[in-house]
């Protein structure tokens, strides 16, 4: 049995490995998480760029990578602390997204400003218990290759975007974007696709 199985097996093992590793009620590392364990868990791309201004609240538990010539602007939050997060190369990250994991992004992806992406879910069925008390669940968010994902848009756990596809603007996404398709509204509907016959994009 590895550390990881140990840690997980024994409830008081994990809820010291917790304490040592984050604040009181804080789901972000310490700083000596950030400082000296992060750097060599986690792996950072040749040529890519993490701004000042972000939050950075990975964790060794899980994975965290961001691909070559990848850029995360200012503003924004990764967080893995309930599932990986895995950027791909040459994709751009733009100012203020928030990415909680299971996120899986594909390369050559660009998301515009304030997009939220959220893999986890908390639990609401028992009401004896506060929300904040009852268990989480999480379903991988999957951004193919080439991806376009408009401002201020929503996507939630579980979807996926497939390839060469483009979210508009404001969109809240709540199910599975074909490849090569172009989606918009609240929720998300397909408005176009690319016919590869005729060579253009149509209305659907």
């Amino acid at each position: 049995m590895g550390l990881k199985e140990k840690i997980k097996a024994s409830p008081k093992l994990k809820k010291l490995t917790i304490w040592a590793l984050t604040p009181k009620n804080q789901p972000r590392p310490r700083l000596w998480v950030k400082l000296f364990v992060n750097p060599m868990v986690h792996k950072k791309g040749k040529g890519s760029r993490i701004r000042r201004r972000t939050r950075i609240d990975v964790l060794p538990w899980n994975n965290f990578s961001l691909g070559e010539y990848s850029t995360i602007e200012d503003f924004t939050t990764i967080n893995n602390g309930v599932g990986d997060v895995i950027i791909g190369d040459r994709t751009r990250i733009g100012l203020g997204n928030t990415f909680i994991g299971p996120i899986k992004v594909g390369n050559d992806i660009m998301f515009a400003q304030n997009i939220v992406m959220s893999g986890l879910n908390h639990g609401y069925e028992d009401i004896n218990l506060s929300i904040h008390d009852q268990p989480v669940t999480t379903a991988q968010i999957t951004i193919e290759d080439e991806a376009w994902i408009g401002a201020n848009s929503v996507i939630v756990a579980g979807i996926t975007v497939g390839k060469h596809s483009i979210v508009a603007a404001g969109s809240v996404v709540t199910k599975n974007v074909p490849p090569y398709s172009v989606v918009a509204g609240n929720p998300a509907k397909l408005l176009k696709q690319y016919n590869p016959e005729t060579q253009t994009w149509e209305r659907v």
